[in-house]
C-alpha cells in the first residue's frame, strides 16, 4: 500500500514538473517584445494595470507601461503600438470598445470580475435644499439648481464632471434633459475626490461624478441621482427618449469593467493572452486596494506587492505556475 502511494506521488509530483517544463518551454518560444499595457489617470486603473504587469514578468514576460489616454487609446490598440487595456468600463467606455471591436482589430478580452457604476452624486445633506431626490427631475427646479450653485455658475447648478478625457456624455446629458446645470470639469482624479472632502467638511453644495469601486462612497453619506434608465437606444436613437431631438436623455449604463486589447497579443504571446484572460478580481479587493493609496498613504507598487504576496496561489495559476 505504501509502495503503491509512493509510486502515485512520485507521478504526480514528475508530471508536475513536466507541465511546468512545458508551460516554461512554450513561453520561451513566444515573442520577447515588450507587452505595452497602458496606463491611464484614476488610482484603481494603476492598480489593475501594475498588478498584471508584475504577474506577467512573473511569468518571465517583458513588460513596458505606456500612459495613454482613456478613450484616444483605440487608436493604438488597433495599430498593435499599445497591446492591453486592462480597464475600460460599461458605464463610459461601451461605444468605443464596439468601435474597435467591430474592426477585428481590437478585442474584448474578458471581463474583470468589478462591477462599474459612474453617476452623479450628492451628499444627504444637500436633500435638505432640494428634496425631490434622488429623482433627477428635482434638479428642473431652479430653487433646487440654485442650492447647487457657486459664483461661478449661478443661478446654474454646478456638476463637477471627470477628466474630459473620461467621456460619460455629462453636458450632452445636461443639454438633453434641459438641466439648469453648469458641467464642470475636474482635471484630474485626485482633483475630483480633494473637492468632495473640502465640501464635505464644509457641508458646502456640491454635485459630482462617484464612481465604484472607489473608496469615497464608503465614506462619504450620499446618493446617486437616478436618472430615466440607461437603453442603447437612449445613447444612439434620438427619437427614443423626453427630448426627440438629442440623445443621452438617461442615465449612464451600469455593469462590467472590461480588458481589451489588440487582436494579435493571443498569436505573438499566448501565455501572456490566457493569463490576461484568467484575471479576475472582485470591487472589495479593488476598494480596499485603492483606500490603501488614495487614504494610507501607500504607493500603487506597495499595494500591488502587499496583494501578490496575500494571494500567490491565485495568480500563479493564472500564469500555470
Amino acid at each position: 500500500m505504501f509502495k503503491t502511494r509512493s509510486n502515485a506521488l512520485v507521478r504526480g509530483l514528475i508530471g508536475g514538473v513536466a507541465a511546468s517544463a512545458l508551460a516554461t518551454l512554450a513561453m520561451a518560444q513566444e515573442s520577447t517584445d515588450p507587452i505595452k499595457l497602458t496606463l491611464h489617470d484614476w488610482t484603481g486603473q494603476l492598480i489593475t494595470t501594475e498588478l498584471m504587469g508584475e504577474i506577467l514578468k512573473q511569468a518571465g514576460y517583458n513588460v513596458e507601461y505606456v500612459q495613454a489616454d482613456y478613450l484616444a487609446q483605440f487608436a493604438g490598440l488597433e495599430t498593435g503600438d499599445l497591446h492591453v487595456a486592462m480597464e475600460m468600463w460599461e458605464t463610459t467606455g461601451r461605444d468605443a470598445m464596439d468601435a474597435a471591436t467591430a474592426t477585428g482589430k481590437v478585442e474584448n478580452i474578458g471581463p474583470t470580475g468589478m462591477k462599474a457604476k459612474e453617476e452623479w452624486w450628492y451628499p444627504t445633506y444637500m436633500k435638505e435644499k432640494c428634496p425631490g431626490l434622488p429623482n433627477w427631475e428635482a434638479l428642473l427646479d431652479t430653487a433646487c439648481a440654485e442650492a447647487f450653485s457657486t459664483a461661478e455658475t449661478a443661478p446654474k447648478g454646478r456638476y463637477l464632471g471627470g477628466p474630459v478625457t473620461w467621456g460619460g456624455f455629462d453636458d450632452e446629458r445636461v443639454e438633453a434633459l434641459g438641466l439648469p446645470f453648469e458641467v464642470i470639469h475636474a482635471g484630474t482624479d485626485a482633483a475630483l475626490f480633494a473637492e468632495l472632502e473640502s465640501a464635505y467638511q464644509r457641508q458646502a453644495p456640491i454635485m459630482l461624478w462617484i464612481y465604484a469601486p472607489h473608496w469615497a462612497p464608503a465614506k462619504y453619506e450620499g446618493e446617486w441621482v437616478e436618472f430615466p434608465e440607461y437603453t442603447a437606444e437612449c445613447y444612439n436613437d434620438p427619437a427614443w427618449g423626453s427630448n426627440p431631438d438629442m440623445a443621452y436623455d438617461c442615465g449612464k449604463p451600469f455593469g462590467e469593467i472590461w480588458k481589451v486589447g489588440w487582436a494579435g497579443v493571443k498569436d505573438k504571446w499566448p501565455g501572456a493572452y490566457a493569463a490576461i484572460q484568467a484575471f479576475t478580481i472582485e470591487n472589495d479587493e479593488m476598494g480596499a486596494m485603492i483606500t490603501d493609496v488614495d487614504l494610507n498613504g501607500k504607493s500603487v507598487s506597495e499595494v500591488v506587492a502587499g496583494w501578490m504576496a496575500a494571494n500567490e496561489g491565485r495568480w500563479k495559476g493564472w500564469i500555470g505556475q
